[in-house]
């Protein structure tokens, strides 16, 4: 039998690598993987919901934490049952917990602050949402195109834009969208990692 130099060399390498694989002790058979123990089977008063995560369509799975005293949240996190994410999380739905009241900077009032003011004001929700549509309905009026350069009708509004991001649910997005074609909008996008 004639081996080559190539073959002899090939030959070689393999059961050399065959013998370093089985001397190092690997098993290629299944690996089972372990996981930290959850933070919530250490919080043995703690009431447990699942829920969904808000940020995208992905739809990963939240075990979330609460005191059963008080109601309020005291730990979020990725549900290792669910069988989309099966515990995992992006760092989005990490800090989901900084999006719940515990968060002391969240803000709770509608903070106002007047063209070259350097002072911001507190108002109430009613004020606002009224100043936002009268804005709204302004640039609207002042915007809007009913027939372009050719006579052709396209009643479009070329005065306001309209980007979504994940921090509303996929609902939400389509109601959005929705009341941006209403107004005649056309400039719409959506970033799901804003």
């Amino acid at each position: 039998m004639g081996v080559t130099r190539r073959e002899f060399l090939v030959i070689s390498g393999a059961v050399g690598a065959g013998v370093a694989l089985s001397s190092l002790g690997l098993d290629m058979g299944p690996v089972k993987a372990y996981a930290d123990e959850l933070k919530i089977k250490k919080m043995k008063t703690a009431k447990n919901n699942t829920s969904i995560c808000p940020y995208c369509s992905v739809g990963c799975g939240l075990i979330v934490s609460t005191d059963p005293k008080s109601g309020k949240v005291i730990n979020i996190e990725g549900d290792p049952d669910h069988p989309i994410s099966e515990g995992s999380l992006c760092s989005k739905g990490s800090a989901v917990f900084q999006t719940t009241a515990n968060n002391p900077h969240r803000l709770t009032k509608v903070l106002y602050r007047a063209p070259y003011s350097d002072k911001w004001e507190e108002k109430t929700w009613d004020w606002a949402i009224t100043e936002i549509a009268k804005r709204a309905k302004a640039t609207r009026e002042a915007t809007f195109v009913a027939k372009n350069a050719k006579g052709q009708v396209v009643n479009r509004n070329e005065g306001i834009a309209h980007i979504g991001s994940s921090n509303i649910d996929n609902d939400e997005c389509w109601a959005l969208n929705g009341l941006m074609r209403s107004l005649g909008v056309v400039y719409i996008d959506h970033q799901a990692r804003i």
